[in-house]
Order: C-alpha cells, then structure tokens, then sequence
C-alpha cells in the first residue's frame, strides 16, 4: 500500500485540504509584500544638492538654481553636483552651455553636494534613501538593501530545506513566522543603515521559511487530480499580496510605518499554526505512525469519509511507513547521487535561477512606463490573475514542462521586443513590460508546482530548498545588474531576457509530471525514468523488426 491509497480513503481533496489552503493564505500574502517591498521603501525621489541662502520668492528660485547647479543633457537640473562658483549664465551645463569642452574653453567646475540633498516629500515623505542619503555615489548602497535580504532568502532556503526534511514542516513553520515577526519589527526601528541591513538579511533568512514549507505542505495532502487546482488557487495569494502592497504603500508613505504593516501580520499567523495539520506523509517516512494516524483520521473526519478499521489500521500504516521509512536523515548530496536526480536538480537550479532573475529584474523596476509607481504596481499585480488562469489551463491540457518551457520564451521575447522599440513609442514599451511580467509570474507560478512534483517525498523539501538558494541568487543579482544601465542603457534588459531564454531551453530537459503520483522515495524517480525511457524505446525496436 502507497500514501496515494491512503489519501483515496480519507478524501484527497474536500474541506480539510481547502481549509488548509485558506490556513496558509497568509505567508503567501506577506511574501510579495516583502519581496517587493523596496519598490517603495528604496525609492529615489527627485532630489538636489542643500544649499543655503535660496531665496523664499519661488519667482526667482528657479533662475537661482539654475545659476548654481549644471544641467544634465535632457536639459534637468543635476541632482548630484553643484557649481564652485555662480554662473552669470542661467543654462550652463555639464558640458559649458552643451558644446564638448576644450582646454582653452574652460569647463565650470562642479563639486559632490557637500551639505546633504533636498528631496521631493510630494509622493514619498520618507524613505531608506531619504534617511540615509543613498543617492549619487551612495545609489549602489540602496540596491544593494534588496541584494542583502534575496542572499538572506538564499542561506534560509538551504536551512529552512534541510531542517524541515528533519523536524518537519508544521514546526519549521511556526520558527519562520515568530523569527520574520520579530526581525521585522527590528528592522523598522533600526537607527542606521548597517542595522537595517542586517536585520533586513536576517529577516529575508526567515522569510525564506514561508517560500520552502507551505507548497510541499500543500500538495502532500492532495491527490494527482487537484494538486494543479489547488497549487494554481494557492499562488492567487500571492497576486493579492501584490496588489496589496500598492494599495498600502499608497496609504502609508512612511517607510518605517510601511515595514511595521507588512511585519505585523505575522502575529495572527502564528495562532493560525493551531489549525496547520502536518504532513502525513512526512511522518510515515520518519515512522511516526501514531501522529499520521492520527492526523488522517481528522482528515477523514472533516472530509465526511467513513474509513472502515482494515484501511487505517495499525498494521496497514506500519506498511506504508516501512515502504517509505527513510533509512537515513536527508542530505544535499542525496540529489546527486543517483543519475536521475542528479540530471533533475542541474535542470532544475538552472530554471529557477532564469525564473527569479527575470522576475525581479522586471518587478523591482518600474521607470520607464510612463505611470507613477502607485500606478505601474497596481498594472504589474493585476497582470498576474490572468497569467494564473493562463496557467491552470496549460498545465493541464500541454503540461508541466511546455507551460514552463512557453512562459519563460515568452518573458523573453517580451523583453526583447522592449530593446527594438524605440523610447518615443511609450505605450508599445509599457504594453510588452506588462506582457514581460505576466508572462514571468506564469514561469514562478509553474514552477513551484513543477519543482515540487519533480522530487520525492523524503527529499521535497530539502530539494525546494536547493533550488531555491539558486532562485534567490539570481533575485539577488537581478537588482545589481539594473545598474549596468551606466554602461548601456538597454544591457539589463538584455541580460534579463537572455537568461530567461537560457531558462526556457533548460526547462524541456525536464521530465513531465502531469498526472503523475508523487514519488515518495529515490528509487520512485529512477523507477520512473527507467519505465519512461523504455517506453521509448519500444516503438524504435517495433520499427526496426
């Protein structure tokens, strides 16, 4: 007898697993909340260098600024520079009134703003790059904020894996909210930069918690029918915690205040762990028979199964937990070991790693499109719910592997086609930005649920964990590369797009796993690649005789 058997008999999709979909609503809510949340809290109002004695006559201000700060080449006033002395001409730029300096012309000589910059509160009364200044020749301190906490995410990816293939998910759990809970709130008090950075790490660490537990927790108490429904109804949290955000970050402009409103539902979270059943089959891989009885009897309960006595029997659990009892504790290099998962996880960290880097590469920039980012925020969420619908129906009728392999192409091309059209042609550019991003969140959509089907039971999580680090790697980087357009404007877009294509190629070397069982061992998934690859075989020998 397999768990599949045992989930037949108890319901393997009714009210218990929909109340634990609802029940771990939330860390998927609060996850894009702070993963995005430094399109808000790191943004750059305009700004320009403090200097005293500007008159109160706003008639004569401008004129005034313009006498002591050059102009960039769009004909805006520099905010990173002033003039040494006052220029008797109003218009002089960077390069002496627009021509190219030469020695005997005599450039105006400019200086770093030497007393701290004026910024514009209009849309954002404070911000991280307000607070500390990270502007100019600091610039690369604010991006690196969203670098630090996605390298957080990366090192809790890996424990968060390993540990709750050890202690369980539903423990796990309870550690990332209380953890996320409390560096939160750390990091909304912090009185410098480096505080807030490594309470923002720490806190990315713990968020990584919710990324890794809640999917597997999911589907490992579903059957083959509904995990795709379910796993596609679950992610739509996760596109009205983008929403949400816009919303919040509208109300609340403060960044402190902002933190504080994306930390503090952790608290009720915590109770809800009351309700959280743990994985039945977690629990019979590592013998614990009583507990898994004991849970699938409330599933059994709350589904309005009746389960005769021979089905959930003592003796019948002992099979199925000496069938699936893992020998040994899980380690890394058992995704190695055998030719199959070794072939699965490359592929695999290959794909998440497009995944991620285009995603936040697309989600972390919002310039560019014409809106206010009130306005492109609340676009770029609500292009999500159809890419979900999108989802639901490919992954069911073309599969896993080509619904992966197709939204990270299109992705790609999105952001190709963003390079050829030309910057006066704004709507076309916001129309393929948005197509990019919907087409990105249909790539992270499929691939939880694909990653998770992929590996087997006693090794789910800590292969989540494994491709994750990698994922989190590429959103770590995604927000350096954006300062690559100090080279050439139009190389993020292109490092963006070209990975994601590298993604899409990588992705149909995968097997496919619709309508197929979780595997619960190591030997399920070199079973199934042995069965596949002889099924393939044999039209080529019906051929040859």
């Amino acid at each position: 007898m397999k768990f599949e058997e045992l989930l037949d008999e108890v319901g393997g999709f009714g009210p218990f697993q929909l109340r634990n979909v609802a029940l771990l609503a939330l860390p998927r809510v609060l996850l894009p909340m702070h993963f995005l949340l430094p399109i808000f809290l790191a943004a750059v109002p305009a700004h320009r260098c403090a200097l005293p004695g500007a008159p109160a006559n706003f008639s004569h201000r401008d004129a005034w600024l313009e006498a002591r700060l050059p102009q960039e080449p769009d004909g805006t006033l520099s905010s990173c520079l002033y003039f040494t002395h006052s220029q008797a001409l109003p218009n002089s730029t960077l390069w002496g009134a627009g021509q190219s300096p030469g020695p005997l012309e005599g450039e105006p000589s400019t200086m770093p703003c030497p007393q701290g910059w004026e910024y514009d509160r209009s849309e954002f009364s404070s911000t991280i790059a307000t607070e500390w200044d990270l502007v100019c020749e600091q610039k690369g301190l604010n991006k690196a904020t969203s670098t630090f906490f996605f390298a957080g995410v990366l090192v809790g990816a890996v424990a968060f894996g390993y540990l709750s293939d050890r202690f369980g998910r539903r423990r796990l759990l309870l550690v990332a909210y209380v953890s996320s809970l409390m560096l939160g709130l750390a990091s909304a008090a912090s009185v410098s930069y480096i505080m807030f950075v490594i309470t923002r790490t720490l806190t990315g660490t713990a968020l990584a918690g919710f990324t890794i537990i809640v999917m597997p927790l999911e589907l490992e108490w579903l059957d083959v029918g509904h995990r795709t429904v379910a796993g596609v109804l679950s992610s739509t949290f996760w596109t009205g915690g983008t929403m949400l955000l816009a919303l919040v970050g509208y109300l609340i402009r403060d960044w402190r205040w902002l933190l504080l409103a994306v930390t503090l539902p952790c608290a009720p979270g915590i109770l809800s762990l009351w309700w959280v059943p743990e994985s039945a089959r977690w629990l019979l891989t590592q013998g614990r028979v009583e507990e898994a009885h004991g849970y699938l009897l409330r599933c059994a309960r709350i589904n309005g199964r009746p389960v005769g006595e021979d089905s959930l029997s003592w003796e019948a659990l002992s099979k199925v937990a000496t069938n699936e009892r893992v020998v040994r504790r899980p380690s890394y290099l058992d995704l190695f070991r055998t030719p199959r998962l070794r072939h699965i996880s490359l592929c695999c960290m290959v794909m998440w790693f497009g995944v991620n880097f285009s995603y936040y590469g697309q989600s972390l920039d919002l310039s560019g499109l014409g809106l206010n980012v009130y306005q492109a925020q609340l676009l770029f969420a609500a292009v999500e719910v159809p890419s979900k619908l999108l989802v639901y129906v490919s992954v069911r009728h073309a599969g896993r592997r080509l619904t992966q392999a197709g939204s990270l192409l299109g992705a790609a091309l999105a952001l190709g086609g963003r390079l050829l059209v030309t910057s006066e042609k704004g709507s076309w550019r916001t129309a393929l930005a948005v197509m990019g991003k919907g087409f990105s969140e249909a790539a992270f959509t499929t691939a939880y649920l694909f990653t998770s089907e992929l590996y087997p039971t006693v090794l789910r999580q800590t292969g989540m964990g494994l491709t994750a680090l990698v994922g989190r790697l590429g959103g770590s980087l995604a927000p350096l590369v954006a300062l690559l357009d100090g080279v050439w404007l139009s190389l993020p877009t292109l490092a963006y797009g070209g990975i994601a294509l590298l993604s899409a190629c990588t992705a149909l070397l995968l097997p496919e796993t619709r309508k197929a069982q979780l595997p619960e061992t190591i030997q399920d998934v070199e079973r199934s690649a042995l069965s596949r690859l002889q099924e393939e075989e044999m039209p080529m020998k019906q051929v040859q005789n």
